[in-house]
């Protein structure tokens, strides 16, 4: 497991459970993908709504592409929340697969 500050949120990478995640007050917020060929497809985001409003989804979904970049992986936005964080921010196209 592997630690990223996102906008001051610890983001851990679990790459054996195919996910990113943080707990804030006690509640665990994920981004799931499933890796396929060297491909990120994210399947969920997700965040309690105890702790929504914070720019959690926002800052998961920016490790996770940060992740992929990294590593040389594509990406496949599966989850709707993923796919409207991508066409907001350009820089992220690139890596579309």
């Amino acid at each position: 497991m592997s630690a990223d500050d996102q906008g001051g949120l610890s983001i851990q990478h679990d790459g054996s459970g195919h996910n990113f995640f943080t707990v804030i007050d006690g509640h665990r917020a994920v981004l799931d993908y499933e890796l396929e060929n060297g491909t990120m497809v994210i399947t969920h985001t997700g965040v309690p709504e105890a702790i929504g409003g914070r720019g959690i989804a926002a800052a998961l979904t920016r490790s996770a592409l940060d992740h992929a970049r990294g590593a040389g992986w594509k990406v496949v936005p599966a989850c709707s929340y993923a796919a409207s964080y991508i066409q907001r921010h350009g820089e992220y196209t690139d890596l579309l697969g």
